[in-house]
């Protein structure tokens, strides 16, 4: 499987560059490793990488554009208007939908994008064969699943997991996992919670046994059912992807499996 996850923009000043995209594009998340700075947008994640060994400003930025979806282009217009950008196409209403294109302070091209329900719901159609009701969004589709204690489940997905975690404030507290581009929203029920009979989320992983071994020395402890064909450290092997399966604090049943 080949995906397309990030990009990356070499810049002389990665903090200009950086409180550009961060003032008027704001990531999901906003991360340092190493020298690179890294926002999240969505799954897909945009790279800043200092260097001194390209030119202050981009010298061929039509070669390459940034497609930026956005629920408001207009907000987002303002915003970048407001940051003093340089406009390549002022927003245009394009029967219904709104483009529009600028430069970064790099130089480098940067498209918003806001379709309109019908033609998002005709580009969909393209893709199965079938139109989806005007205005649903099938690439954004999410799942859920209850938990009884929101705080014992956010430490174990976040400090056990490592997954990004981020919480929803009252009146109806909730958590979202971000897992691969795609948001999971996990809701407390109480005493009225029930764990799944069944898995409710699947990791996959490079190296199943690796994983394994990995998440026990952090105490997690691994499931063996006995239908199954599953080797001490709990990992199926009796046909199909590798996997094992452990539980959240709730008793919701996880699984590792291993890509292949």
């Amino acid at each position: 499987m080949t995906t397309l996850g990030s990009a990356m923009l070499g810049t002389r000043d990665v903090e200009r560059l950086h409180r550009w995209y961060t003032t008027v594009l704001p990531p999901d998340s906003d991360d340092v490793q190493g020298d690179y700075r890294i926002l999240g947008y969505g799954g897909f994640y945009l790279f800043l990488d200092a260097r001194d060994d390209v030119q202050e400003a981009h010298p061929d930025p039509a070669r390459t554009l940034l497609n930026f979806d956005v629920d408001d282009a207009r907000a987002a217009a303002e915003r970048m208007e407001a940051a003093g950008s340089t406009w390549v196409a002022p927003l245009e209403d394009r029967d219904g939908s709104l483009f529009a294109t600028v430069q970064d302070p790099d130089g480098n091209y940067v498209q918003l994008i806001q379709l309109s329900p019908e033609h998002l719901a005709e580009m969909q159609a393209n893709q199965t064969g079938t139109r989806p009701p005007v205005g649903m969004v099938v690439g954004e589709a999410f799942s859920g699943f209850s938990v009884d204690d929101l705080e014992a489940a956010r430490t174990f997905y976040a400090d056990v997991l490592g997954l990004r975690v981020s919480s929803s404030p009252e009146p109806m507290p909730m958590l979202s996992l971000d897992a691969g581009g795609r948001k999971i929203l996990v809701y407390a029920k109480g005493a009225d919670h029930r764990p799944a009979t069944y898995t409710v989320l699947n990791l996959p992983v490079l190296d199943v046994e690796a994983a394994v071994r990995d998440l026990a020395s952090r105490g997690v402890q691994f499931l063996h059912y006995d239908a199954m064909q599953q080797d001490e450290l709990g990992i199926h092997r009796g046909g199909g992807p590798l996997i094992a399966w452990f539980t959240d604090p709730a008793g919701n049943v996880f699984g590792v499996l291993e890509r292949g």
